[in-house]
């Protein structure tokens, strides 16, 4: 099983952040890995969807539902795709006025080696990117 642990502070309130993280249809904007993003269920509750990763040859589409807890967390759980377990939080904590502090936590494990093999490189690289790729994209709005 891998686990990623990533956290940043930003120059961003934690609502924009979440709303960010969210608005799961504008991913192929900014996330040069994603080839698509398929919104499913989208209320105050919940946000499902699935999203294909186009990376290097590499194309492979995995469904999350996301539990929303507006605006300090998201939990995400594995709908299907390649996955025996995906799941994690995403947290928002504000810190000052405009200034919040991004947390990710996710654990996963394909669901054969031989997937493992094939996606764990790529998926392994986009996952510590998350962060960083969110915090850009604010800086841009």
């Amino acid at each position: 099983m891998y686990t990623i642990k990533k956290n940043a502070i930003v120059f961003h309130d934690a609502e924009k952040m979440f709303k960010l993280i969210d608005d799961v249809e504008s991913y192929p904007e900014f996330l040069p890995w994603c080839g698509g993003a398929e919104l499913i269920t989208q209320n105050d509750a919940i946000t499902k969807a699935k999203i294909t990763i186009n990376y290097h040859g590499l194309r492979q589409s995995f469904t999350t539902k996301n539990k929303k807890f507006f605006p300090s967390k998201m939990v995400i759980e594995l709908v299907d795709g390649p996955f025996r377990k995906l799941e994690g939080e995403w947290r928002f904590i504000e810190v000052s006025k405009g200034c919040c502090r991004i947390e990710l936590d996710l654990n996963y494990e394909f669901k054969n080696i031989i997937l493992e093999k094939l996606i764990a490189p790529a998926f392994n690289m986009i996952a510590n990117t998350f962060i960083d790729s969110f915090v850009k994209r604010a800086e841009e709005d």
